[in-house]
């Protein structure tokens, strides 16, 4: 048998379109998951801004929630509810945790569940 340059044709119409729904469902679970990650690095930075908070260990745990709350809502956080947030008070200290999880359907039965948790410590125990 003799297999010359000359008798290669290439990829098939079946493997072009095997290949081309690889590539969409890539790209579908990307535009997908990509704004819980998104949404995940708004939660973050919520939490380091509140961190930073002068005086922030003075202030109530109602006080605490209220800032986080005003930032959700001034950047389009709607995953994290106030039952999702723990504030712990205690003296000069503060502690805030934050955990939750967001499911995300792609298509069909099929979903994406992803979860985090977060938190910040503030003063002296």
């Amino acid at each position: 048998m003799n297999f010359s340059p000359k008798r290669q044709q290439g990829l098939t119409l079946i493997s072009i379109a095997f290949i081309l729904g690889l590539i969409a469902f890539f790209v579908l679970l990307i535009l997908k998951i990509a704004p819980i990650y998104i949404d995940h690095s708004k939660v973050v930075n919520a939490l380091a801004a509140l961190e930073k908070t002068t005086d922030i260990q003075a202030k109530s745990e109602q006080e605490a929630r209220t800032i986080l709350d005003k930032r959700f809502t001034m950047n389009y956080v709607y995953d994290v509810t106030q039952d999702d947030i723990k504030v712990t008070k205690r003296g000069n200290y503060l502690k805030v945790e934050i955990e939750y999880e967001t499911v995300v359907k792609i298509f069909g039965n099929l979903s994406v569940l992803a979860e985090f948790y977060d938190f910040i410590e503030v003063g002296q125990e």
